[in-house]
């Protein structure tokens, strides 16, 4: 079996999930409309959509299918199932902090929550709350929350999930930052200059 860390941080990831499945269930409804735009990409685009797939089942799956078949974790020289208290915990939390992140910027969406890039469908612009320190609030959290569970459960898996996540999380930012400015034009143009796309750590 996993540490208690690692079944800590799956917990967390699982948890977050559900949540987010269901937060976009209610700003499909609320809008009246589907959020879900990840099948109508196509080339990188659709590339990027598997990839955020893979990167949260590496992170979720690997070290379960590594404790359940040790001959093969056995291999990864990453991977350790026994516990490691400072980093299980500062994994833990991280992991639970980025859930919290990723979750409260979903929902302060509100019906501008989109899964996916199209440009006549990016909904209301928001910049405040969350958005004020960060163009891209949700991607920040998720990759906390990752990253998070990358160190109470190191493992090849959970690393390459953390990665996968990040350069398919560039592309999107992109794709939706060229989507934007051609949505909304001026206004988005100035809140970029003023917001960064991670994190602005001084305000």
């Amino acid at each position: 079996m996993p540490s208690a860390f690692g079944l800590a941080a799956a917990a967390v990831l699982c948890a977050y999930l559900v949540l987010f499945l269901w937060g976009g269930s209610e700003a499909a409804r609320a809008a009246g409309r589907p959020i879900w735009l990840f099948g109508q990409t196509s080339g990188r685009d659709r590339l990027a959509a598997t990839g955020f797939r893979a990167a949260f089942t590496l992170s979720f799956a690997g070290p379960l299918v590594w404790s359940i078949l040790p001959s093969i974790g056995e291999f990864d020289p990453i991977w350790s199932p026994t516990s490691r208290p400072v980093s299980g915990f500062v994994g833990i939390a991280l992991a639970a902090g980025g859930a919290m992140l990723a979750f409260a910027a979903q929902m302060s969406m509100g019906v501008s929550w989109r899964v996916g890039v199209a440009t006549e469908e990016t909904g209301p612009f928001v910049q405040s709350g969350l958005f004020r320190i960060s163009r891209n609030p949700t991607f920040l959290g998720q990759l906390i929350l990752l990253s998070g569970v990358t160190i109470a459960a190191p493992a090849s898996p959970t690393i390459l999930g953390a990665v996968v996540f990040y350069l398919s999380a560039r592309h999107q930012i992109r794709q939706e930052e060229a989507a934007l400015s051609a949505s909304i034009g001026a206004e988005y143009i100035a809140y970029q200059r003023l917001v960064p796309r991670w994190i602005r750590w001084r305000t």
